[in-house]
């Protein structure tokens, strides 16, 4: 095993013991970009898979993260799930790359229906007048597409975290917590403990 699946694996099986922990949402994690300028911003998405390349969630690619992701694809992911034995905390740095179309209307497809409405109704990031606006643009795409399977809309898709670092860290007392570093330097993947 590559010690990037083994990565991957340890990572799927943090997230399935914190899901049996009954962590309320093991696949949130904040993501972090930045401008062209070198402001950074953070919000919390939803993992929504990892495959074999890295960790995939989707968005309007309007918004804010949309747009600082096309501009500067560099960015991280962190996962915190506090219902484990000891709080563990997983890291990501990597260049985010657009999924294929086929991905994201597989997925666009499963979603539940007034989730797709809601993709074409909100402006991401756009100034609202109030909630009556956009539910009035809820209720126009509700009519719009009255009757027929709701298609994905052209600025809405994914994006997949190509990791080329994963760090996992694991609390401890007295701040005497541990930490295990993946990294890929010049296309070969190492491991080592770091000091806390």
């Amino acid at each position: 095993m590559s010690l990037l699946f083994e990565a991957f694996s340890h990572f799927r099986d943090l997230q399935e013991r914190a899901r049996g922990a009954g962590d309320p949402e093991p696949t949130a994690m904040t993501l972090a970009t930045a401008n062209p300028q070198g402001r950074v911003s953070a919000r919390t998405v939803l993992l929504k898979e990892l495959d074999g390349r890295g960790f995939v969630f989707y968005t309007n690619f309007g918004s804010n993260k949309g747009q600082q992701i096309l501009a500067h694809p560099q960015c991280a992911l962190l996962f915190l799930w506090k219902t484990l034995d000891r709080q563990v905390q997983v890291k990501i740095e990597g260049i985010a790359e657009p999924v294929t179309h086929c991905e994201a209307d597989a997925y666009f497809a499963q979603r539940p229906r007034l989730s797709q409405i809601g993709a074409w109704a909100s402006k991401q990031s756009q100034p609202l007048a109030d909630r009556a606006e956009l539910m009035a643009r809820v209720r126009e795409f509700e009519q719009r597409f009255e009757g027929q399977d709701v298609p994905r809309p052209p600025h809405w898709s994914g994006f997949r975290v190509v990791p080329d670092m994963i760090e996992f860290w694991y609390g401890a007392e007295y701040r005497l917590h541990d930490r295990l570093r993946y990294q890929c330097v010049d296309g070969e993947w190492g491991k080592r403990a770091l000091y806390p």
